[in-house]
């Protein structure tokens, strides 16, 4: 059997292949809710053979949101059409997480084909927060600098949010701390100038991310997955960088993550990104071998045998892909008969295998 067909299996829930929907921000809610755009969206990619999907960056605060047309799980009303999606991904035999995310100081921004910049209070914009109180561009919102009771809020909301997941019947949760939004904000010294226990050292700069994540996994069942996306460089000199991803990896490791999403760039307009086919890879590669922790890869992976190949060579755990499935949902079928494989087909689609 291909390596990209093989089960996975974490905490005892199993994964029959290791194919991944990447999340992917679609700007398509009205106050934080899921609709019926999320139901046939994620749910054709599970029915395109999938092994796991997972959900776009879903705020687990209002003033979490990238943009006003976020996914959200911050209130309990999100969830029965969260529900409603989980279902039809689990009757389509894939399993689905939901990615637990908050902007930071990318928040209060307008949604891709509807403007640029920060959107306006008096037009459904708010104050976002950060790490220290920097801009990330000229024409983005001025954040707030986050005081210790923000802190513990940020905690807080992503410990309810994790709750709400379960009842929403997720296989797991995602924390994005990646692509510049608050938690990377936070681990980089290029946005994170505090001096106070969260700011200074890696040890300081990581601190509010492992509170994070003690907090996520205590409110998870024991069976649930705990995922982490990071980005492994901001690609800026002085920036967060792959050593200091490797150390993180191991904490995280030791927290009760389960697998680490490796991912880059995303919190300075400055980063200077040598984009190729499977450009991440090398950073899958490294945390998995040196921090002994699962990895996906992810990033300009198309090909059915590119995606066995980085399996086949201990690169990665499982491949995610985004804008190679949004252009063909059924990939991982695709994938399966171009490497002899069988894939999982949805008994209505059987006629056409």
């Amino acid at each position: 059997m291909p390596h990209l067909f093989e089960p996975f299996l974490a905490r005892g829930l199993t994964a029959d292949n290791r194919i991944v929907v990447s999340p992917m921000c679609m700007y398509s809610s009205d106050d934080g809710f899921a609709n019926d755009f999320h139901l046939v969206h994620l749910g054709s990619l599970a029915m395109g053979g999938a092994g796991v999907v997972v959900t776009e960056a879903t705020a687990v605060s209002a003033e979490g949101r990238i943009s006003p047309q976020d996914l959200g799980i911050w209130k309990t009303e999100h969830v029965p059409a969260l529900q409603r999606v989980v279902r039809f991904v689990h009757e389509q035999g894939a399993l689905i997480l939901t990615q637990l995310a908050h902007a930071g100081r990318k928040g209060s921004t307008h949604a891709p084909g509807k403007g640029h910049g920060g959107v306006p209070q008096d037009a459904g914009g708010w104050v976002p927060v950060a790490p220290s109180a920097l801009a990330y561009a000229p024409d983005y919102p001025q954040p707030a600098a986050l005081d210790q009771a923000g802190l513990r809020g940020i905690v807080d909301s992503f410990a309810e949010a994790a709750r709400r997941a379960t009842m929403a019947g997720f296989d797991g949760v995602e924390v994005h701390a990646a692509h510049g939004y608050l938690l990377h904000e936070f681990l980089s010294p290029l946005s994170n100038q505090r001096t106070d226990a969260y700011g200074g050292s890696l040890e300081g700069r990581s601190r509010l991310l492992r509170e994070v994540i003690q907090a996520v996994r205590a409110a998870l069942r024991e069976d649930q997955w705990l995922w982490v996306r990071i980005s492994a460089s901001d690609w800026v000199e002085g920036g967060w960088n792959l050593e200091d991803s490797v150390a993180l990896a191991s904490q995280l490791r030791a927290l009760g993550v389960d697998l680490i999403d490796v991912s880059s760039g995303g919190n300075d307009p400055r980063q200077q990104i040598p984009i190729g086919p499977g450009y991440q890879v090398p950073f899958s590669e490294r945390i998995r071998r040196e921090a002994q922790i699962p990895t996906a890869a992810v990033g300009l992976i198309r090909e059915p045998k590119q995606a066995e190949q980085i399996l086949a060579e201990g690169r990665a755990d499982l491949v995610a892909l985004a804008r190679a499935v949004l252009r063909e949902p059924h990939w991982p079928l695709l994938a399966a008969e171009a490497l002899g494989a069988q894939g999982r087909w949805p008994r209505q689609y059987l006629r056409a295998r």
